[in-house]
């Protein structure tokens, strides 16, 4: 097997894949890999018998990315590749850097005319990519994208899933489908350009429908895993919802001002108050309890305030720094036609 050093920059536009021995592919299907052992094998099986296969007037790959498996989802790959040398390429990261800088990784690599994005336990049903496909080829969609109608999981998950996507609803994009998405369709041309826009924070839901290229959504319902539990914590979707909001919402900054406002009006309506009360009524001084009560308030207030704009300054810093979003350590490139 041949590895590849890594490109000097994570672009992975047209030009970068012809420097490196372009054949002609008409799509790639680019899939992020961290401790999914036990789903790989069917998913690969599936998407070769519904897909490849179903579409054999053009020319199609795989692209793996393993981000830093820490069980046997790396030698699940290998084996996959073995059978499949002629599809399947596998780009190996040093450590996990997280879904998004995977996901980069796989563009880099990709070689189709357009890309399509889909995670690696199996939940979206593998046959979706054929009608995306016929969204781009036929109806000259630049993306397609698949919305979630509905999910086989657990309540907790549901509920929480449909309360962040309402919550984007509302603070950044009106666009976004309820019930969110996880797997999409770029062509070339929306390819190149979210590669032309790092982001060292990204979220391609956001930039996909930012973008404003003509897009379809295929509405289907989630299924459950192949095999094993999701790592994706409450902390990478508490990071995710900041990544959303404060990457492309001026939503929180207004809140703070306009809460500043707001308490400033009522501290004034309150020694007003008891300006009033004590000068015109004559009553006693308000005691010292209701004071100590609003200083505790409007003190924690300023902390989640600072807190908020900590976080601006945070993804502006890591923007500015300009470091490689990923590592990788070895690339398997199919050996193609």
């Amino acid at each position: 097997m041949n590895d590849l050093e890594p490109p000097s920059e994570p672009t992975g536009t047209a030009r970068d894949a012809s420097v490196r021995g372009r054949h002609h592919v008409d799509y790639s299907i680019v899939i992020p890999v961290y401790c999914n052992e036990g789903c790989l094998v069917p998913l690969f099986g599936a998407l070769t018998a519904e897909v490849l296969r179903a579409n054999a007037d053009r020319v199609g790959e795989i692209v793996f990315v393993d981000d830093g498996s820490k069980d046997g989802s790396f030698e699940e790959l290998k084996r996959i590749r073995g059978e499949s040398p002629d599809s399947v390429t596998i780009v190996r990261l040093t450590r996990n850097f997280g879904q998004p800088s995977a996901l980069l990784a796989g563009y880099a690599y990709a070689k189709g005319d357009c890309v399509v994005t889909i995670s690696a336990d199996g939940q979206e049903p593998p046959e979706l990519i054929n009608e995306m496909l016929r969204g781009y080829f036929e109806e000259h969609n630049e993306i397609v994208i698949c919305a979630r109608s509905g999910r086989d999981e657990s309540l907790y998950r549901s509920i929480t899933s449909r309360m962040y996507f309402s919550a984007m609803r509302r603070l950044t994009f009106s666009n976004m489908p309820r019930g969110g998405f996880d797997i999409w369709l770029m062509g070339r041309r929306a390819l190149e350009a979210l590669l032309r826009n790092p982001d060292a924070s990204p979220s391609f839901q956001w930039r996909l429908l930012w973008m404003g290229y003509k897009t379809k959504t295929i509405n289907y319902r989630r299924r459950a895993r192949l095999a094993g539990v999701s790592r994706y914590t409450f902390a990478k979707k508490l990071n995710a919802v900041l990544d959303g909001i404060l990457g492309h919402s001026v939503a929180p900054i207004r809140a703070m001002w306009l809460s500043g406002c707001a308490f400033s009006l009522v501290g004034l309506a309150a020694a007003v108050f008891v300006v009033v009360d004590a000068l015109v009524l004559g009553n006693p001084a308000t005691p010292w309890v209701p004071v100590v009560a609003a200083l505790l308030m409007v003190g924690g207030l300023q902390m989640t305030m600072l807190g908020i704009v900590g976080e601006y300054i945070w993804r502006t810093l890591t923007q500015a720094r300009m470091r490689d979003l990923y590592l990788i350590d070895e690339v398997y490139p199919a050996e193609g036609p």
